[in-house]
């Protein structure tokens, strides 16, 4: 099988299985428990807590673990909104459906929502979005890599644009933890998510940064754990191995680059075409495809049945009968997001993945040309 979906998921180091295998063997008490058991566990979390605050550069008071990407930007998105003044949100048309669900709950509680388009590179116009800000706005919510093209939104930007407006700013970092330097903008904004199955961590584990200065309103008031903003007991294994795998995770951008111009080079007379911003603001290990007149979910099955993965998209949006967000996002046609395919490359691709995959998308193009 090759693998080919690093975007969707990657799979566990062999260290952060054995950082997890040993936390749940010997260090099963609960975090918030009295005793010696308690003690120990709650001792390591807080060292998690801070290795993990180190690596993003900001106060350990706002790190706050959480259950996934998905839960960190519902939570961040609902509890900065709801405890702002105003009743306008701004995030772009093209946000991980997570955040899209969080605004369709504020929307149901009288919130009014300005969802940006994209330009021709996949990218926001911060000029636009400037233009956006109303007085009662009271957060700004935008990625920072797109998980379907690999965009690289302009945050340090935005991230100036919102403290000079006061408003709360939100970015969701999933796909660009590890990958990118998140910490040269991290105490710039007001929130942040990342998830560790991104980086060879476990599944069902992630963390939010929440500026501790910041006004929030829980989501869930009441709750003990993780300072009132997440309840539940803590999967104490699961954080041990997501920051395990933090600090031995490296990014291979040089590699990831020449896969994906020698893919290009393996397509250049097809009818296949990337969907991809200009030089610095494009991340190489995601690639966003589309084939003229095949549909992305026939290339996949077609791809599948040679024994190589890859993905139509965000895993969470699977069941969208539209296609990509993204590309709709940038103005596109339905018909053309729906011909939308990911290739993600991860520590596991190697030349040989690449030249196979050339090959059986060269194949399927000239197919469709008939």
């Amino acid at each position: 099988m090759i693998y080919l979906d690093y975007a969707a998921t990657t799979p566990m180091t062999d260290a952060a299985i054995e950082t997890y295998a040993e936390a749940a063997k010997t260090v099963y008490g609960n975090t918030s428990s009295l005793h010696d058991a308690g003690g120990r566990a709650s001792y390591l979390l807080e060292n998690a807590r801070t290795r993990l605050a180190n690596k993003l550069g900001v106060n350990r008071d706002g790190v706050i673990f959480t259950g996934s990407g998905t839960e960190g930007n519902i939570l961040a998105v609902l509890s900065l909104a709801r405890a702002g003044e105003g009743k306008h949100v701004i995030a772009s048309a093209a946000e991980h459906t997570s955040v899209h669900a969080a605004m369709n709950t504020l929307e149901r509680e009288g919130f009014e929502m300005t969802k940006l388009p994209l330009d021709e590179n996949g990218l926001v116009d911060v000029d636009l979005l400037e233009k956006s800000i109303r007085e009662d706005t009271v957060l700004i919510s935008i990625q920072h890599v797109n998980s379907e093209i690999g965009t690289i939104q302009p945050v340090e930007q935005i991230a100036k644009l919102a403290r000079r407006m006061n408003i709360s700013f939100h970015v969701d970092c999933v796909q660009s933890f590890c990958k990118l330097p998140v910490a040269v903008f991290a105490k710039e904004v007001d929130a942040l998510t990342i998830s560790a199955h991104k980086i060879g961590g476990p599944k069902g584990c992630g963390a939010i940064y929440i500026n501790p200065r910041k006004r929030i309103v829980p989501v869930f008031p009441g709750v003990t754990h993780e300072k009132g903003i997440r309840g539940g007991t803590v999967d104490l294994p699961a954080i041990l191995a997501m920051v395990t795998a933090m600090e031995e995770f490296t990014y291979h951008r040089e590699n990831f680059e020449q896969f994906r111009n020698r893919l290009k080079e393996l397509l250049n007379d097809s009818e296949c075409d990337f969907v991809e911003a200009e030089g610095n603001h494009q991340l190489p290990s995601i690639c966003g495809l589309c084939i003229k007149g095949v549909e992305g979910q026939l290339v996949m099955l077609r791809l599948n049945e040679e024994g190589i993965c890859i993905s139509t998209g965000s895993a969470c949006d699977i069941n969208s009968a539209s296609g990509t967000k993204a590309i709709l996002a940038m103005g596109h046609s339905l018909s053309k997001a729906r011909q939308f395919f990911r290739v993600s490359f991860g520590s596991g691709t190697n030349e040989v993945h690449i030249e196979k995959l050339g090959a059986y998308l060269k194949k399927i193009s000239l197919e469709a040309r008939g």
